[in-house]
């Protein structure tokens, strides 16, 4: 295949110019202008953006336990909607990703599909904090980080240890931040929205408070560490001191915590329940900062489908989480492109270079040799939310007019999603 007159973008090599890309074997052949065509397929794409395909280094695909709200093969096709080409699934299933036999069923059943699937296995035996995996004998099958999403770990001592494992086997721990003594009804930010309601919510130092003790555990172990889907202004702070400090430390946003607000809550119900919960404008605004100056470094959606049947419970009996994959390009290109705050590079950098550096991925650039996987779309071209490939549709996101329309998702070489 060749891909005939698209405005490439490669964040990686800081790549923004028209260009022709050959493909052959699921690998980019060449690289340049006006290149001939003699006998191959071509797709022209002529008004289009070609970049590299987006890495989302935070979904959850509830298989094994959990299919009735997605499966490997759901979740896949709604990464190829959204312009994903790779996303690594957390570990929270049912069973836990905390042996190697169940991480190798994962990891076969996920080459059955047309994107990159891969796995992070559970830092402690079964998420419950207590004792630590065989993290050596998970990575050594195939594990590409560690983390108890959803569960926070709160012994120091333990995740201290657990930070020095990972060290050593030079793979990322990823972190979900939220000490549950400060929460009561988790999901809701405790502020003005919550008063109104007459709930007792979860307010942002049950956050602050861990993100400040892991800051400083990375600093001591020099892990390479993952604060997942940060939301309060004061954890980005944090992040971008221990930086300063030198602690090989990461974060990550949601395109609906730098989207949304509390006030979302009001306007979408459950459909806006989320762990951490949506917050202040102040803290949107900080998240923003960070994303600019680099504090924080991925996006990623969590990624999180919930049954109708759930989200259709009262606010503080529905699950938390939205599905994030088919919006997500759409959401950062409207709320931080078109604003002016992010360049589409810087954007498409923390969805693409930054992830696939992180976690020792071979996607996320475009040139010669690399994986032929790419997102095209015009980011001038309005769309609206009106439809999901995945097997959930729990998201506040439903009828909304976004930018950037993406036209063809290629993995590997073949077309996984095309709009027409």
């Amino acid at each position: 295949m060749i891909l005939k007159n698209g405005f490439l973008i490669n964040p990686r090599t800081n790549t923004s110019e028209p260009a022709d890309i050959r493909i052959n074997n699921g690998i980019i052949e060449e690289i340049g202008t006006n290149l001939s065509d003699d006998q191959e397929e071509v797709l022209d794409l002529t008004g289009l953006t070609v970049a590299p395909g987006l890495i989302d280094t935070h979904v959850h695909f509830r298989d094994p336990g959990f299919t009735y709200k997605e499966t490997l093969h759901t979740g896949s096709l709604a990464a190829a909607k959204g312009g994903f080409t790779s996303v690594i699934c957390m570990a929270n299933t049912s069973p836990a990703v905390d042996c190697v036999e169940t991480l190798s069923d994962i990891l076969t059943r996920a080459k059955e599909e047309n994107i990159h699937i891969y796995q992070a296995a559970a830092v402690s035996e079964g998420l419950k904090g207590l004792n630590l995996n065989d993290m050596e004998a998970l990575a050594q099958a195939g594990a590409c980080g560690f983390t108890d999403d959803g569960i926070p770990l709160m012994n120091a001592a333990l995740c201290y240890e657990a930070m020095e494992r990972a060290a050593a086997l030079d793979l990322p721990i990823s972190l979900h931040e939220e000490d549950k003594s400060f929460i009561t009804n988790n999901g809701i930010n405790e502020g003005i929205i919550s008063e109104a309601l007459g709930i007792s919510a979860s307010p942002s130092v049950a956050e602050d408070v861990l993100v400040a003790r892991d800051c400083m555990l990375a600093l001591h172990t020099k892990a390479n560490t993952v604060i997942q889907h940060i939301s309060s202004g004061n954890s980005v702070a944090l992040v971008r001191n221990a930086k300063e400090l030198g602690a090989n430390i990461h974060a990550e946003a949601t395109p609906h915590h730098f989207t949304l607000t509390e006030d979302a809550i009001l306007q979408y119900g459950t459909l806006a329940k989320m762990n951490p919960p949506l917050r202040t404008e102040k803290d949107r605004q900080a998240i923003i900062q960070g994303l600019q100056d680099g504090s924080i470094d991925l996006i990623a959606t969590d990624h999180a489908p919930h049954s109708q049947e759930e989200k259709s419970r009262p606010l503080t009996e529905a699950p938390s989480g939205i599905t994030g994959l088919e919006t997500a390009l759409g959401l950062g290109i409207t709320s931080l492109v078109k604003p002016g705050h992010l360049t589409l590079i810087q954007l498409l950098e923390k969805m693409t270079a930054n992830p696939a550096a992180l976690y020792h991925l071979p996607g996320g650039s475009i040139e010669t040799g690399a994986p032929a996987d790419f997102v095209i779309f015009n980011p001038d071209e309005e769309w609206i939310v009106d439809s999901f490939a995945s097997k959930s549709s729990n998201s506040p996101f439903k009828g909304m007019s976004l930018y950037g329309k993406i036209h063809y998702t290629i993995c590997d070489g073949k077309i996984v999603y095309s709009c027409e």
